[in-house]
């Protein structure tokens, strides 16, 4: 197999276009990038297709970072700080993940999208650390980026491709309160909030609550990129 093509979900907003505000389909470049680096074929996938066939056309899948996920998807009432939702980016997402499951395609998700698996696994959300006990001081978000280290547990693959223990960048200020059916495979050295987790009967479904193609750390993108070629 040559370069398999991994499928990015994108959201769509309002964009400065040009000498235009308009609602736009956009993504930071670093996801592509880290695509391409790996030897991949990136395709962004908007939310606005409620089909799931696309699945068939795509050799590995990345549930892109973005805005908090509503609620409602885990049965929890909105907290006042969970402020920029888009139901049909969840909608989205919850349907492409199933169909990744159904499947057995190779998935990774980044930030929101480790969320979301866990969302899909029956996981539930902390809404807003700031304000959560013993994950008051986390990490910067609403824009700001700080760092601190995660453990990883042995034996993963996410422990393999990364080692026992990793700095990683922090810009949320939701985190996983429990990750469902998954299985945590990494913690915040400091607070032990849940930063890594994985679907063990799946090829590969594997979650990370960082940015790792912002800060040139490819590896998980390129084990992606191995699964989704069948080696």
């Amino acid at each position: 197999m040559g370069r398999p093509i991994i499928g990015i979900t994108a959201p769509t907003r309002l964009t400065k276009w040009g000498p235009w505000d308009m609602d736009a389909t956009v993504m930071p470049a670093t996801y592509s990038i880290a695509i391409v680096q790996s030897g991949g074929i990136p395709v962004i996938l908007p939310p606005d297709d409620r089909m799931p066939d696309v699945i068939h056309a795509l050799d590995g899948l990345v549930i892109s970072g973005g805005p908090d996920i509503d609620p409602s998807m885990y049965g929890a009432e909105l907290d006042p700080n969970t402020l920029d939702t888009y139901p049909l980016q969840d909608q989205r997402e919850r349907m492409l993940i199933e169909a990744a499951i159904e499947t057995d395609l190779p998935i990774l998700g980044i930030c929101r999208g480790m969320q979301m698996m866990c969302v899909v696994e029956g996981g539930h959300m902390h809404q807003h650390l700031p304000n959560t006990s013993g994950y008051e001081s986390h990490g910067s978000w609403n824009g700001g980026v700080s760092d601190h280290h995660v453990e990883l547990v042995p034996g993963t693959l996410v422990h393999s491709e990364l080692g026992p223990k990793i700095s990683v960048n922090s810009t949320h200020h939701q985190g996983v309160e429990n990750a469902g059916s998954l299985v945590v495979t990494g913690r915040a050295s400091h607070d032990g909030l849940i930063e890594a987790v994985e679907k063990p009967s799946h090829r590969f479904f594997h979650g990370v609550q960082w940015h790792p193609e912002r800060i040139n750390q490819f590896q998980m993108y390129s084990a992606l990129v191995r699964a989704a070629r069948g080696s």
